[in-house]
């Protein structure tokens, strides 16, 4: 077979590498790339939002399944246009990916289906807004409807804080259409965490969970950031919690948007709050998360292409996939500033050694080669994973390689996994 994989960060990048271990698959076409996926596969210029021109690059080169990575091609309707023009891609329609795409869909649907959830109100109207959020007692969320790149999301801990985000969203326009309608949401407290679950739009098989570091600091300081590490599995998940989210939530909605006449193909992420009144819903994404997917796929010990294959010609009800005991553990290497601004261009040095451990990965994420050489290209720059038989291994693992790497004003966290065993 040959998969095109459309994206360039270390999600694709870690979907490639897993799809190069299959037998069924001859060759890899990236678009864009970057430059770690250089390596595995054939790197070709091209924009991701711009569907009829990857559907050109998947004809010309009789590209078999097309997998794409970042959520606005799949909100933006590339699986219609493949579908329409006889291609097979993996991913949900333009109508399913509004679970991502807008939140008050989401919300709707889930309160619409009894599916756990927390509660909240939505607006268009800037001064009916205010009025209600200073009604309530802080904390509370305001939420973008639509994408916004990672950043549609406010926690406001008073009203001053919660009526600016109003302001950015419905006054100044700081998120363009997407920030045309908000939702003003509880705040909900507790441990979060992401499951992963394969759908053909009538059945679920579901993938290890995982859990990520949103902050950019230790200690869960500082800003949010698309995600700084992650780690799986998550001890503090208990096995019947896991069961209630996989039956409760994930199944739950495959099963709601079906009765709803909109059936849900490919990977389904759920983010969950472990609340004291059990699971509740953050948040959906339509395609594989970042970074757990660098945490997740390395524990995958059987072939990934027959699930992704499952999701377009409906088996998944046959799918078995199986997982190694292993722990796994990924730090996310940044550039200085981020997710503030940064300066890109900067060699890096020390990834041939970093990778030399069997156990350990490097998944470019914001790389390119300039000259020969391969330099910063973002503001999430690397991916450094590991595995071992315990947390303490893969942690130290990981951050072995970590110390082998260098660019100028790289910056990273030096606690992830400290959650997974009890270390403040």
């Amino acid at each position: 077979m040959r998969i095109m994989v459309v994206g360039s960060g270390g999600r694709e990048h870690a979907l490639a590498w897993c799809m190069t271990r299959s037998p069924m698959v001859t060759d890899i076409v990236c678009v864009p790339g970057n430059g770690g996926m250089r390596e595995i596969g054939e790197c070709v210029p091209g924009d991701v939002g711009d569907a009829a021109g990857l559907a050109r690059i998947a004809s010309s080169r009789s590209i078999d399944l097309t997998v794409v990575g970042p959520e606005a091609p799949l909100v933006a309707g590339i699986v219609d246009h493949f579908t329409a023009s006889g291609l097979n891609i993996f991913g949900p329609t333009a109508t399913a990916a509004r679970l991502e795409g807008s939140k008050l869909f989401a919300k709707d649907l889930l309160e619409k289906h009894g599916i756990p959830t927390g509660r909240a109100r939505s607006f268009d109207d800037f001064e009916e807004a205010r009025r209600y959020v200073e009604s309530l007692d802080p904390p509370v969320v305001v939420k973008a409807d639509g994408l916004a790149a990672g950043k549609g999301v406010m926690i406001a801990h008073d009203r001053e804080t919660a009526v600016a985000a109003l302001t950015d969203c419905l006054v100044e326009g700081v998120f363009g259409g997407s920030g045309d309608t908000v939702l003003v949401e509880e705040y909900m407290e507790g441990p979060e965490v992401s499951i992963l679950s394969l759908s053909d739009g009538v059945s679920v098989a579901h993938m290890v969970p995982s859990q990520d570091h949103k902050r950019a600091y230790d200690g869960d300081e500082g800003p949010n950031t698309g995600g700084m590490g992650a780690y799986s599995p998550v001890p503090l998940l208990e096995e019947a919690t896991e069961q209630a989210i996989q039956r409760g939530v994930m199944e739950a909605t495959v099963r709601a948007m079906a009765d709803d006449g909109e059936p849900y193909r490919g990977v389904l992420y759920g983010g969950l709050m472990l609340t004291d009144e059990g699971p509740r819903v953050l948040e959906f994404n339509v395609r594989f998360g970042d970074p757990e997917t660098q945490v997740v796929l390395p524990r995958l010990t059987s072939d990934i292409v027959p699930g992704l294959l499952a999701t377009v010609d409906g088996t998944v009800g046959d799918l078995a996939m199986e997982w190694t005991t292993d722990y796994c553990v990924c730090v996310v290497l940044a550039s200085g500033g981020y997710p503030g601004k940064y300066v890109t261009g900067i060699p890096i040095t020390g990834l041939k050694a970093a990778s030399s451990d069997p156990r350990v990965e490097v998944f470019h994420a914001g790389t390119r080669v300039e000259d020969g050489k391969v330099v910063t290209a973002g503001g999430r720059v690397l991916n450094v994973v590991a595995l071992g038989p315990d947390f303490h291994e893969a942690r130290g693992l990981a951050y072995q390689a970590v110390e082998m790497i260098d660019f100028e004003g790289m910056h990273y966290r030096t606690d992830i996994g400290f959650r997974a065993m009890n270390v403040d």
